[in-house]
């Protein structure tokens, strides 16, 4: 699978991550971490632009592996830097894997994180030939739970201590998922 894949609805545009968005995915995080900190353990308030380089250095790899497919969410018509999603805790086996999402604070409530969630939503049934999807968050993230109502996601529950958290005890967190039927997508 080659690694310059483009995904878009013509709102948004996934890429893979290439080094040039270092700075860019720092400066979204460092805009958002007040308002991404209790979701995001990866955005701590002494989020450092070393600790993105290497992030994004990091990617080709774990996708060449099918450890995780991680995009940069940006806008197709002049490429600037909206947020972030990924597949990752890929399991072959049983074919599905963890979905995530983060729009940079300045992009949110503008449809963004329920677009790009489609959009891999298609890629992981489509080319990857997974059947399920899951969307796991924290109970009082509400708007993320809106965003994976909007993309049709189904809420299964409520998952007690299954969130954890850099500062204090897991929460609890609502299960969401997505299967093929879900797009009407074939695999």
């Amino acid at each position: 699978m080659e690694v310059n894949v483009q995904l878009t609805d013509g709102f948004v545009l996934l890429r893979p991550y290439v080094s040039e968005d270092t700075p860019r995915l720092h400066e979204a995080a460092m805009e958002s971490q007040p308002q991404i900190q209790a979701w995001m353990g990866w955005c701590p308030p002494d989020y450092a632009i070393e600790t993105s380089r290497a992030w994004v250095a990091d990617r080709p790899e774990k996708w060449a592996q099918g450890a995780a497919y991680e995009f940069a969410i940006t806008d197709p018509r002049d490429g600037t830097y909206l947020g972030g999603c990924g597949l990752n805790g890929i399991n072959t086996g049983a074919r599905f894997c963890n979905l995530g999402y983060w729009v940079r604070t300045s992009r949110t409530k503008k449809g963004v994180a329920t677009a790009a969630t489609r959009l891999l939503a298609r890629f992981a049934f489509a080319e990857l030939k997974l059947q399920r999807l899951e969307i796991v968050v924290a109970t009082a993230n509400l708007a993320s739970q809106r965003v994976a109502t909007k993309a049709g996601a189904t809420r299964e529950g409520v998952l007690r201590n299954r969130y954890p958290t850099t500062q204090g005890p897991a929460q609890d967190a609502v299960m969401f998922s997505l299967i093929p039927e879900d797009l009407a997508i074939k695999s």
